[in-house]
């Protein structure tokens, strides 16, 4: 048995969650993926998938089975790209995860030219505001923002970085006034965004001659997606509080106002990575591709977004 060849065919499985699907992906016959994988589980002495007529998972042992195996494939293809018998041009399947907000307004509008430049890379591109486990879940890169906690497996390599801008529409303001000091803020209301990880809405974070200042804002509406959020602050229902890279249009139209500029907090934006001895040509092409983008002009606002 290959068994590089059983862990690229089992990874493929794991990840679409079907025989099938697994088989088309690699072109071979759904009956020889399913071989290798019963020959990979005799092999091993352990169940690694749990079959039924509906559905396939992962057992336990095939979950670290997969996350191992992931580990040798990327660390061999680093390996052989990094050769000059080897062109080094970033092949085969990439995937990249990033906040939904961020892909929309940002990335996928140019995405177009990376595809066209890496046309050997198969670009699955995951949105969604979850934090997502990389090494479990199969990703090669993600883009995060705030710090990165995890520094023994992870590496952050920062793209830019952006203000949290809290904003009112022309509307509130000539019903409720501009905020001018933090103290102000308990004579306002906001528009709350329900984070899913924890079940409550978001506090407002500022910085105040350097130390950092929690808020809890009375709410008179909760959203739970960005869109919805960005539109209840432009028809006037509350303050809101945004990433600056997702407001420029409306800054520059004035159909937003930002608020208490002088106390807004900085956040890096950072592309973040497994630690491996040597970094893919994908995640290195990524990395370049992604900082000049959002140092284009238009894509975000120079004044709101300080890129390093």
């Amino acid at each position: 048995m290959d068994k590089l060849e059983a862990m690229r065919v089992y990874s493929h499985v794991v990840e679409t969650r079907s025989f099938a699907r697994a088989a088309e992906a690699l072109g071979l016959p759904r009956s020889s993926v399913s071989r290798t994988v019963k020959d990979l589980e005799t092999w091993l002495g352990v169940q690694l998938l749990q079959r039924t007529t509906r559905k396939l998972s992962v057992t336990a042992d095939g979950q670290s089975y997969y996350v191992e195996s992931k580990k040798i494939l990327r660390e061999i293809s680093v390996l052989e790209s990094s050769f000059p018998g080897r062109s080094g041009q970033p092949s085969g399947r990439f995937k990249v995860g990033m906040p939904q907000s961020l892909a929309r307004h940002c990335i996928l509008p140019g995405i177009a030219e990376f595809i066209q430049r890496y046309p050997e890379l198969e670009l699955i591109l995951c949105s969604s505001d979850r934090v997502v486990d990389l090494i479990q879940e199969g990703f090669d890169c993600v883009i995060r923002t705030g710090t990165i906690e995890d520094s023994t497996t992870l590496v952050a390599r920062q793209i830019a970085r952006f203000r949290w801008s809290v904003l009112a529409s022309p509307q509130y303001i000539s019903q409720y006034g501009r905020p001018m000091a933090l103290e102000d803020l308990q004579k306002h209301h906001a528009v709350g965004y329900l984070t899913h990880k924890t079940g409550r809405t978001t506090e407002w974070l500022f910085g105040d001659e350097g130390k950092e200042i929690t808020v809890r804002m009375k709410e008179i509406l909760i959203v739970d997606d960005t869109d919805a959020y960005i539109q209840a602050g432009l028809q006037g229902l509350g303050l809101i509080r945004v990433a600056s890279y997702l407001v420029s249009a409306y800054l520059e139209t004035g159909q937003l106002v930002a608020c208490l500029e002088n106390h807004a907090v900085e956040m890096p934006l950072s592309l973040v990575y497994p630690q491996s001895r040597h970094t893919s040509p994908a995640v290195r092409a990524f990395y370049d591709w992604s900082k000049t983008t959002l140092e284009m002009p238009n894509r975000l606002v120079s004044h709101f977004l300080i890129l390093t």
